[in-house]
């Protein structure tokens, strides 16, 4: 079987892939991955970050980037990543309008993931952040095959069926030979705006007891408010006092060297990352 795998090839200009992903769906992985995104970029004005959705039948990129229009073309017939807060995105979304539903087969949708990681014009970037969809099918596995990705960060809920997919996900990636940065829990607990009680509405601590099955490490947990707030902006930085969604993925830096390079956090206070969606 090993002589039939692909051989893998790296994205042109794009120094670094990290994976978001989950077995999963409706657990924060786009969250996550914008979080991921503009926290890296956020930590260090100098290091190049894109974010590519491919999640091809619900991308949800273009919405929390608040991202419309679809993609130039290069001179090389390359698609151009659109670009908001510094960080550039490519997404499915950009390429159908954003009521029409995806109604392909297997095949339709390996095509477009094809396209999608060799057909656009990155330019020069230190990370490349993907969302991945959930699930452990076809998409996972080709991603994993074809490019080299640094590593992969596992989102979950607290529930119990939730961390169940979220442990397929991590063993599908093992099995893939991608290294698994860590879990994120996402959604662990509802302080209330008023009285601030806080409330484990999902159940408390299901992730570390995962983390600890799998012996990896949970990288943090975000508080379901950090998602849950209305506004114009669907994307901003900023910064506060308390460390939640946003500071999870800056705690990588801390723990891991991303292929050759290893990356280095900045000492100067904590870097929140405020996703705003409309629910």
């Amino acid at each position: 079987m090993s002589r039939g795998l692909p051989k893998q090839k790296p994205i042109e200009g794009v120094k670094q892939v990290i994976v978001v992903a989950s077995g999963k769906g409706g657990v924060g992985k786009s969250t996550t991955a914008v979080n991921l995104a503009l926290a890296l970029a956020a930590n260090d004005s100098s290091k190049a970050v894109g974010l590519l959705d491919v999640d091809v039948y619900g991308p949800s990129i273009p919405k929390m980037m608040n991202l419309k229009g679809n993609p130039e073309l290069s001179q090389s017939n390359l698609m151009r990543p659109l670009l908001n807060y510094g960080i550039a995105c490519m997404s499915m979304g950009f390429l159908v309008e954003e009521t029409a539903p995806v109604v392909w087969r297997g095949l339709m949708v390996m095509s477009a993931i094809e396209k999608l990681l060799r057909q656009v014009d990155w330019g020069q970037l230190d990370y490349l952040v993907v969302d991945m969809p959930p699930g452990t099918g076809d998409v996972q596995i080709s991603v994993s095959q074809h490019i080299p990705i640094s590593g992969a960060v596992i989102v979950s809920t607290p529930q119990d069926i939730a961390l169940m997919d979220a442990r397929k996900g991590a063993e599908m990636f093992r099995k893939v030979h991608v290294p698994v940065l860590g879990l994120v829990q996402n959604m662990s607990v509802f302080q209330c705006p008023k009285c601030k009680h806080r409330t484990h509405i999902f159940g408390a601590d299901g992730a570390r007891r995962l983390a600890r099955t799998l012996d990896l490490d949970v990288l943090g947990q975000s508080l379901p408010e950090d998602c849950c707030r209305s506004g114009k902006k669907i994307a901003t930085t900023s910064r506060v006092s308390s460390p939640s969604v946003l500071e999870i993925c800056l705690m990588l830096s801390n723990k891991t060297t991303f292929g050759s390079s290893s990356v280095v956090m900045k000492p100067t206070g904590i870097i929140a990352i405020i996703v705003f969606l409309y629910f």
